[in-house]
């Protein structure tokens, strides 16, 4: 698939040979009217979460082969490692691959990098001469994708030439600044009230405790407002709603709606595809609301739903253009979002923690458990504790530690005390506000709730994944639905990949367990892979018996060596129901090697039905097009096209992995496939040879007999339930009659042997 770099100008492109690359690459300039600000960094972002990891330590300094899991991670860490410092980054050339179009080398510099082109006409009509900002500095850090998919850092240079800036300082650089989420809000509320730039940075300086702590200037408080008073679609207006027109048309169940004037800058719009609706109901247990756009100056308010679907890939859910941001705007596109969505909640919806969205999460959404995406959180505490890290550089890392590393609620609250009394900050107004609604950011408040993340401690919060790399604040309207589209295939693509993966080969199996096999072929690879390691952790995870004197045995489970961190596992015998302290299942649907250890133990050998989630399983996707209805979707799954092509994709990955079982398979299943194309062919060139009345009568009569046989065999399956049930309970009545008869023995002996003992000291 040929990609395209985004809307850049100016751009200048020399095509090379990278030397043992074997393809070809693009070499790609940024604008260079772009200044220091790198507007698509987003530290909101999974890539941001993952690149804290490398700077908890504040003074940890790149070096030549340091690895990143993405780009994105690290620009973010070069860019706080300039913070420290006392300079500004912005990002310079980059390679692209015309294998796929991805980028795979990029180059961060120092904001004064370079010298600035002059154009003697332009100086000559301007009436001031612009500041000299680019100072020919060579201090660049570079960094390569690398087979094994993560980025290494192929070239630094540390030295400036020229002084840099001091931390008191530090806020007003350019890739340091940016109007947040929560300051937006209370912007527009100001201006709405009538309030001009100069008293709104009176009341955000109040607000923030100090000019350093707003995060901005007032020129950018100044083009925030100006900008939000020209908000508009401009001549792209008409684009978007052509892609819509088209798409209706397309799509039978392609579902839009438009709130208040759109082509006037006062209304909203929410669109979602066939796809993106049928995903929401394999995958809808738990949502990520986008709004990256907030906290970055994004030409576009675009703003996705989004979700995890079976091999821990980002999943499409819908998406929405917003150009009034107010609390009514917010719940209309909640309201709307779950119309299209039949009305059923997700389990849990993760959002910043911007007020307005807050409030209209809570109306819409009851019952559904909210959270804060945990990094935005400590991106507003860079802004509103900007002091503290500078006059304490060790606070950063112990604030990361509290928050991600403690595993107990008793753990949290000791270390946050703790925190706040080392560092004088017990009356700190905006650590206060955030310790009052800990329960819905600080991972440990939120482990019973499902969130479809891997890890309790370390949760991706991956706000902006969906659409990085093809949609930034530089992406305007007229961009935006081409890399939209460009997007949505890439995505698709690499589930097909990661689908085709899953079915065609065998994992490598590291204990003789009938568990792992089990799992082997009920997960899909990836997930597999996270059982699996789990798996073999109970081999150093000796479980012990705490209390049995219940019908639930308590099992407390710590690894060899570290006995301070033992958890414990409540296991029913009988119902083979375990739970552990950990919580693991609970948060991620992947059973924990506590649990697992505890099985180990008491011979339980395969997985029990109870934990193993359909959603992290090979046939996710199976049996649901059923439901199509409750959608609205057409009745009939074919006549959508993303329907047809997502059956015919599973027929095919099902023929596909049959017919390669061996050669003479493989060449019966050539041969059909050669037969196939030639029907199709011919059914392309004359038609489908049946009237659509005739097709439509035999597609009624099937899915009549069809429908029959399905309730025919749910009411004897229904029986044989009922049967199963009723011998089962029989069967645990006898066993606690058993247990019980024990029990009393037991007793009695021990009376007994109390007797005896007194006898013989009489």
């Amino acid at each position: 698939m040929d990609f395209e770099p985004l809307n850049i100008e100016n751009e200048v492109v020399m095509e090379f040979e990278m030397v043992g690359s074997g393809e070809a690459l693009d070499l790609e300039h940024e604008d260079d009217n772009y200044e220091d600000f790198n507007d698509d960094l987003v530290e909101g972002s999974d890539s941001a979460a993952r690149a804290r990891d490398y700077y908890e330590d504040p003074n940890l300094e790149p070096f030549e082969g340091m690895e990143f899991d993405s780009e994105q991670a690290a620009r973010i860490f070069y860019n706080s490692y300039a913070r420290r410092i006392g300079f500004s980054t912005r990002v310079s050339v980059y390679q692209r691959s015309r294998r796929d179009g991805s980028i795979i080398c990029r180059q961060i510099v120092c904001s004064r990098e370079g010298f600035r082109r002059r154009d003697e006409a332009a100086e000559n009509r301007s009436k001031r001469q612009r500041t000299i900002t680019r100072v020919g500095c060579k201090a660049q850090m570079t960094v390569k994708k690398q087979t094994s998919g993560k980025w290494a850092v192929s070239k630094l240079v540390k030295e400036h030439n020229h002084e840099l800036v001091p931390p008191d300082k530090v806020h007003c650089l350019r890739s340091h600044r940016h109007v947040s989420g929560p300051a937006r809000s209370l912007i527009d509320t100001l201006q709405a009230a009538g309030m001009g730039p100069s008293g709104v940075m009176s009341v955000l300086i109040k607000e923030s405790g100090g000019i350093n702590n707003v995060g901005f200037t007032k020129v950018d408080c100044q083009n925030y407002m100006s900008s939000s008073r020209q908000r508009t679609l401009g001549g792209g207006g008409q684009l978007v709603f052509d892609y819509l027109k088209r798409m209706q048309d397309e799509d039978p169940g392609f579902f839009c709606s438009i709130q208040g004037d759109f082509e006037n800058s006062t209304g909203n719009i929410f669109w979602a595809d066939a796809n993106s609706r049928l995903n929401y109901r394999y995958f809808g247990d738990t949502v990520t609301f986008d709004t990256t756009y907030r906290t970055n100056r994004y030409r576009v308010p675009f703003a996705p739903f989004t979700g995890w679907n079976h091999h821990g890939q980002p999943v499409l859910f819908g998406c929405a253009l917003l150009l009034n941001e107010s609390e009514s705007s917010f719940v209309w596109l909640f309201q709307t979002w779950l119309a299209a969505m039949s009305g059923r909640h997700p389990i849990s919806i993760t959002t910043d923690q911007d007020r307005i969205i807050r409030a209209a999460v809570v109306q819409v959404f009851s019952g559904t458990r909210h959270r804060f995406c945990k990094w935005n959180v400590f991106r507003e505490a860079q802004e509103k504790l900007s002091d503290v890290y500078h006059l304490h550089p060790s606070f950063e890392a112990e604030f990361l530690r509290c928050i991600n590393m403690t595993e107990t609620i008793d753990d949290f609250e000791s270390c946050w005390e703790s925190l706040l009394q080392r560092y004088n900050l017990v009356e700190n107004e905006w650590l206060q506000s955030m310790y009052n609604v800990r329960q819905q950011w600080v991972p440990v408040y939120l482990r019973d709730t499902f969130f479809g993340e891997m890890s309790i401690t370390q949760g991706n919060d991956n706000i902006n994944s969906y659409f990085d790399g093809y949609i930034n604040a530089s992406t305007n309207v007229h961009v935006l639905i081409k890399q939209y589209e460009k997007a949505i295939a890439t995505r698709y693509e690499k589930e097909v990949k990661a689908d085709y993966i899953t079915m065609n080969t065998t994992p490598v199996l590291k204990t003789p367990s009938p568990m792992e096999k089990q799992a082997a072929k009920l997960y899909t690879k990836i997930i597999f892979m996270k059982f699996q390691e789990e798996l073999v952790e109970t081999l150093a995870y000796p479980a012990t018996i705490v209390d049995d004197r219940r019908s639930e045995i308590i099992y407390r489970v710590a690894k060899f060596g570290e006995d301070n961190k033992a958890h414990f596992v409540k296991f029913n015998v009988f119902e083979k129901k375990a739970s552990c302290s950990c919580q693991m299942f609970e948060f991620s649907g992947i059973i924990c090697r506590h649990i697992l250890a505890v099985f180990r133990v008491t011979n339980v050998l395969t997985l029990p039905p109870h934990y193993i989630l359909k959603r992290w399983t090979r046939n996710a996707k199976s049996g649901f097009l059923l439901d199509g209805h409750a959608l609205g979707l057409p009745s009939n799954s074919q006549d959508s096209s993303a329907a047809r092509y997502e059956n015919l994709r599973r027929e095919a990955i099902k023929f596909v992995e049959e017919g390669a079982e061996s050669m003479r398979i493989y060449n019966v299943a050539v041969h059909a496939l050669h037969e196939a194309a030639k029907k199709v062919a011919n059914a392309k060139r004359h038609g489908l040879g049946v009237s659509r009345d005739t097709s439509n009568n035999g597609n009624q009569r099937l899915q009549s007999c069809s429908l029959e046989d399905q309730d025919k065999r749910i009411e004897e399956l229904n029986a044989e339930l009922e049967n199963a049930s009723q011998r089962c309970e029989a069967y645990r009545a006898k066993l606690l009659s058993v247990l019980k008869d024990m029990e009393e023995r037991k007793l009695k002996i021990s009376v007994n042997v109390q007797n005896v003992r007194l006898n013989l000291k009489t």
